[in-house]
């Protein structure tokens, strides 16, 4: 090669180089492999089936802080609590930091990578390995200090696909949080509820356990005087034993709810104790229930909006995966400085060596492993969509039961209501007529019994109803603010 050519070509390099710089800072001159995201149109029917609404408004639901319905200050500062406490809710948090760290990883791949070097040695040659003339072995110092660097020009949009995927990822992981902040809210005021209608249950047995006390002494008195038969005092021993035995029971599982409130709100089982051990009603709202339209579900549920984002997330790593098929180009330079005396490391001109210029990296054959792993990421793209169509349906199906079981459990709810007053109204009529000698004892244990097993069941539908209706603005994504960001 004559001086004419070497010229050419070394003035070529810092061309070359510009070049590459351009489109590394111009990010999308070079074309960006893959499909690029579109979010999935889906069908979504304009309302809820009619039989399933009766009973809720029409209207934008109010779902940010739906608890707020009830009115009830201890469940208020037990959410606020929950809201500080929770271990879950803190797990999810880190896993936002994760993927924001790892989109910085990604996001680092546009900027050159640097590494400093540096080596000091003592040799010592054996006489053997030096020339003839020399008689004994020698020591040489070595000095070499210096650096390397190499950037990676993203010509096929590889690194952009990268960062692209990343921050999709990061996205979902906030929807993941907002998911876990649903899921929180609403077992706390759903375990708050039922800590209420057990209370509602045992006041109830107690209730009844001091009415069948009174029958059986009345009982008893009654054999005293021969009235009555023994048969009798045996039959309300035995009414009032089966209704003492289901007490520990409820008592049991009113320290259970009360412990899982302790550790949803990241506390001691019993922290809570002191503060709920004193029996209060159930919560009701105080307005009207309003229900929005099925698409907004898109907008509102978290694990929707999580699903939607892993697809978008999915569908960016096709186009990293396919820039395996072309060249990788690079800049790449050296600089370093060698001497044997230290003291020369800095001032040795002729000891400085360096190196500048791009190149690039082109797999020629694999064996099919690039193009198998763009099938691969392609089928996980298909399953990811997939996943999101179902977590729609999955979502529209959750809305709909949890509708249904908060009408159904409210007529149910308003049954037992009515029967009830009428089990305590026959309860007093039968035990007029047992005093007066007109019916046996049978009668009286038979409808104390009854009175007692539907005085229960209300109890118990009562916090159905408010459990039902926590359901379903659970299911609706209630308890975040779409608007509001997340931060660190």
């Amino acid at each position: 090669m004559g001086n004419f050519q070497k010229y050419c070509v070394l003035k070529l390099i810092p061309f070359s180089v510009l070049v590459l710089i351009i489109l590394q800072g111009c990010f999308g001159i070079g074309p960006k492999l893959g499909p690029d995201y579109a979010e999935p149109r889906l069908d979504m029917q304009d309302v809820w089936h009619q039989e399933i609404t009766k009973g809720l408004a029409d209207g934008k639901a109010d779902l940010q802080t739906w608890w707020m319905v009830f009115n009830d200050p201890v469940l208020n500062r037990l959410i606020e609590r929950a809201d500080r406490g929770n271990l879950q809710l803190k797990e999810a948090f880190a896993r936002i930091k994760e993927a924001r760290a790892n989109r910085g990883i990604k996001a680092g791949e546009r900027f050159p990578d640097l590494n400093a070097t540096g080596d000091a040695r003592r040799i010592r040659s054996p006489h053997t390995l030096l020339p003839p003339t020399t008689q004994k072995s020698r020591t040489d110092d070595f000095f070499k200090f210096g650096g390397e660097g190499s950037w990676e020009i993203d010509f096929w949009g590889r690194i952009d696909r990268s960062i692209e995927s990343a921050d999709a990822s990061l996205e979902a992981s906030m929807e993941d949080y907002r998911d876990v902040l649903v899921m929180l809210y609403s077992d706390v005021s759903t375990n708050y509820v039922e800590a209420r209608a057990l209370q509602d249950r045992i006041k109830y047995v107690r209730g009844n356990i001091e009415t069948q006390r009174k029958s059986l002494q009345l009982t008893k008195d009654r054999f005293d005087a021969g009235l009555a038969p023994d048969l009798d005092v045996q039959q309300a021993e035995l009414n009032l034993a089966r209704t003492e035995s289901t007490l520990p029971t409820l008592e049991m599982l009113l320290v259970q709810t009360i412990n899982r409130l302790g550790v949803l709100l990241g506390e001691h089982p019993s922290a809570l104790h002191d503060e709920l051990v004193k029996p209060a009603s159930i919560p009701n709202p105080s307005e009207s229930i309003t229900v929005g339209l099925p698409v907004e579900l898109l907008r509102q549920r978290p694990d929707i909006r999580q699903a939607e984002r892993e697809l978008a997330a999915q569908t960016a790593r096709i186009g990293v995966a396919k820039a395996d098929l072309y060249p990788t180009f690079s800049l790449f330079g050296t600089f370093e400085i060698g001497a044997n005396d230290f003291s020369d490391v800095l001032s040795y001109s002729k000891s400085r060596m360096h190196s500048f210029g791009p190149s690039f990296r082109w797999n020629i054959f694999d064996g099919g492993r690039v193009r198998n792993q763009i099938r691969a990421e392609d089928a996980r793209t298909e399953q990811a969509l997939v996943r999101y169509e179902q977590t729609v349906l999955d979502a529209l199906e959750d809305v709909e039961n949890a509708m249904i079981s908060y009408i159904q459990e409210e007529v149910r709810r308003n049954a037992l209501e009515r029967s009830v007053k009428a089990a305590r109204k026959s309860t007093d009529l039968v035990r007029t007529l047992y005093i007066s000698g007109l019916t046996d004892f049978q009668n009286v244990q038979e409808m104390e019994r009854f009175q007692f097993e539907q005085e229960d069941q209300f109890a118990e539908s009562e916090g159905k109803v408010i459990q039902n209706l926590i359901s379903v603005y659970r299911s609706l994504g209630g308890g975040w603010n779409p608007g509001v960001k997340i931060h660190e």
